[in-house]
This record gives structure tokens, C-alpha cells and sequence, in this order.
């Protein structure tokens, strides 16, 4: 079963005056791991797709959806797909990968019906790309690590970075997660936007009660969500991406637009925030 939602790109004038219910509709995505299930959001925010498939020990497959108005859902897409669960399986393009948890793996253009089995829990991203690349899948191991934050500011954090130029080429998907180490809370502080790019930030490894505050909006206007475990924000080029959790978290960051450069961002300090 496949089940597509879609959100339409949103003015930052319009998202000033949205209540929390209005914000939550139009930037949260709920819902998306099912037993059984194949459940996408298609946003208007560079035609970028999150998702997610939880095979639960049988088959998925996502071949088309009416949205793309393709004949197959990567005839002109690449994609991400990050497992968050216990071992799956992906096959596509006639190759097959199991995926271990916290593994990538990189579909590009073409690459035909994806399918989705064993136990993952599969966290879909895609974007339109421009040509074939060769798909790859890139483990733990294989990723960049970076360290960065400190104790003193509560956001001691490691980033993995999987697709991306300095590990591998994509189109125009950049791909990876950061993990708070034990006492941080704080994630991509000082915040920032990126005017050529869209974001969109997954949180898991939460527990049930936990939740995280996602900050919002211009960075004079701010807005927040409170987010649980397993929920994504879409975040609009001109909106800060930031939040503070309850416990330890980890929250996959993806991004499609006009370049594929991740230190193209504008800082925004704590103390110009609004």
C-alpha cells in the first residue's frame, strides 16, 4: 500500500500568521512508518519527497505514483534511503543491498521499482536530478565523521555525512545525520538558513515520551514544534532549522536546490534571534 500526501510551498508572510495547528499541517509530517505501508509526503519545496517503508518482514514496492506524472518514481528522481531500523533489504536496478541500521543508500536516476523488505525501517528522501549517476550504498563506516560543539553550550554533537561531495557524487541531494552526545541537547546552534536550498530534518531514536522543540521561521520571527520520535519537519529556504530535546536524539538532515555545497549557509547568532 502507497499513500502520498502533498504540501504546498508556503510565503513567510503567510507562515507569520498560522496558529500551531496551521504550522504542525503544513511543516510536520506525521505518521510515515507503518507496518505494511509505503507512506511519501510530495512537497512543492523543490518537488523533494520524504517518506517512509516498513516492510515488516515482507515486500514494498515503489514503482510510480501519480504526483511525478512519470512512468516510474525515478525516471527522472535520485534518491536517499536511510535504514533506522533492524536489517532490510533494497533492491533495485537489478542489484541487491542489505541495509544495517543507520546505513545509506543512493539511488540514482533510472534505477527503476525500488523494492523494500526484511526488517528496516526505511526513511525515503528523493529529488528530481538532472542525470544518471551510479548508486551506492555507504555504511557507517564509510561515512565523513565530524565532531563539533561543546559541553559548555549543550551541543556536543557528531555529524555523519553520507551523501555528500566529500564522500560521494549526487545530482542535487545532499544526505546525513547528526547524533547529540549524552548531556547535549542543542542541534545547529548558532542557526542558520540557506536561501538555495530546502531542508528537511527526521528525528528518531527518541523515546515515546520524549520530544524535541524544532524552531522555526524568520530568524527575527520565530515559530517552534514540538516533534516526536520517528516525525520530520520540512523546512523552507528561508526558515531557521534548530531545536533542543529531551533526552538523546539523532535527526537525519536532507536537502535539494541549486547546489550541493553544505557550508553555503548564512549564520544567524543567538542573541539576533527574535
Amino acid at each position: 500500500m502507497i499513500h502520498v500526501d502533498t504540501r504546498q510551498a508556503v510565503h513567510p508572510d503567510h507562515a507569520r500568521t498560522m496558529d500551531t495547528a496551521a504550522l504542525r499541517a503544513h511543516f510536520l509530517t506525521q505518521g510515515m512508518f507503518r507496518d505494511g505501508e509505503i507512506r511519501l509526503t510530495y512537497t512543492h519545496y523543490d518537488r523533494f519527497i520524504v517518506g517512509g517503508a516498513v516492510p515488516a518482514g515482507g515486500h514494498l514496492v515503489l514503482d510510480k505514483i501519480a504526483e511525478t506524472r512519470t512512468a516510474s518514481f525515478l525516471e527522472r528522481r535520485e534518491m536517499g534511503i536511510v535504514n533506522i531500523g533492524d536489517t532490510g533489504r533494497v533492491q533495485a536496478a537489478g542489484q541487491d543491498w542489505d541495509m544495517a541500521y543507520g546505513d545509506v543508500l543512493y539511488l540514482g536516476m533510472g534505477a527503476g521499482p525500488v523494492t523494500f523488505s526484511g526488517a528496516g525501517r526505511f526513511y525515503i528522501t528523493s529529488c528530481p536530478a538532472h542525470r544518471a549517476l551510479p548508486s551506492r550504498l555507504v555504511t557507517v563506516a564509510d561515512a565523513k565523521e565530524m565532531k563539533t560543539g561543546a559541553t559548555e553550550t549543550s551541543n556536543k554533537r557528531t555529524i555523519r555525512q553520507f551523501i555528500h561531495p566529500l564522500v560521494m557524487e549526487s545530482c542535487q541531494l545532499v544526505l546525513g545525520y547528526t547524533t547529540l552526545e549524552d548531556g547535549s541537547v542543542w542541534n545547529t546552534m548558532p542557526a542558520h538558513v540557506h536561501d538555495r536550498r530546502m531542508e528537511a530534518y527526521l528525528y528518531h531514536g527518541m523515546q515515546p515520551q520524549s520530544r524535541v522543540l524544532h524552531l522555526m521561521g524568520e530568524p527575527q520571527e520565530t515559530r517552534h514544534i514540538f516533534v516526536a520520535n520517528e516525525q520530520a519537519v520540512l523546512s523552507p529556504p528561508w526558515s531557521i532549522h534548530s531545536g533542543a530535546g529531551i533526552g538523546g536524539y539523532t535527526f537525519i538532515w536532507a536537502m535539494a536546490g541549486d547546489n550541493v555545497d553544505y557550508t553555503d549557509m548564512d549564520f544567524v547568532q543567538p542573541e539576533d534571534l527574535r
